[in-house]
């Protein structure tokens, strides 16, 4: 069986014999690129079942896992989303207006801004989590869990290399 990645190989293959040795990086990266907006595109529509969109689980779920009192600095939220602080204050305001999350201020000037999940949201983001692991697991159910431990680990190293080491928030 052959993929997308195997047939982009083949033409370069055949168009450029010179490199064929060299399409390593093709075949391993392309592959994770395809992989991953397939991953998007299934938590997109997963997101969207749940009238939500998918950056909306990503700040939920991140809240419901830094425990209690599940709240986080706006600017926190920022590097585990990926995105600029205009996007996460955009994101912040929709959510709000959703009853999903909370602006509590705090410290003496009332500056410090966290985000905290709702009572609504907390209930929600159970039943989330629990769906999103079923959800992630089918796409990876063709692997063995050696496979899995094995891919996992390559990744790591990979991800090491480039110098994303830093905890999230």
């Amino acid at each position: 069986m052959s993929d997308a990645v195997d047939a982009i190989v083949g033409q370069w293959a055949t168009e450029r014999p010179d490199l064929k040795d060299d399409l390593w990086p093709v075949e391993v990266l392309d592959r994770i690129q395809r992989i991953n907006r397939i991953a998007e595109r299934r938590l997109k529509a997963f997101a969207a079942e749940r009238d939500l969109e998918a950056g909306e689980v990503d700040i939920l779920l991140t809240l419901r896992r830094s425990g209690p009192p599940y709240a986080m600095a706006a600017g926190a939220l920022v590097p585990a989303a990926m995105v600029t602080s205009g996007a996460i204050s955009n994101r912040i305001d929709r959510m709000e207006a959703k009853g999903l999350v909370e602006r509590v201020r705090e410290g003496p000037d009332r500056r410090t801004v966290h985000i905290r999940l709702t009572g609504r949201s907390l209930e929600l983001t159970e039943a989330l989590m629990a769906d999103h692991l079923r959800h992630y697991g089918e796409l990876l159910a063709p692997l063995d869990p050696s496979t899995r431990t094995t891919v996992a680990a390559a990744l790591r190293t990979l991800l090491e290399a480039a110098g994303d080491t830093g905890s999230p928030p």
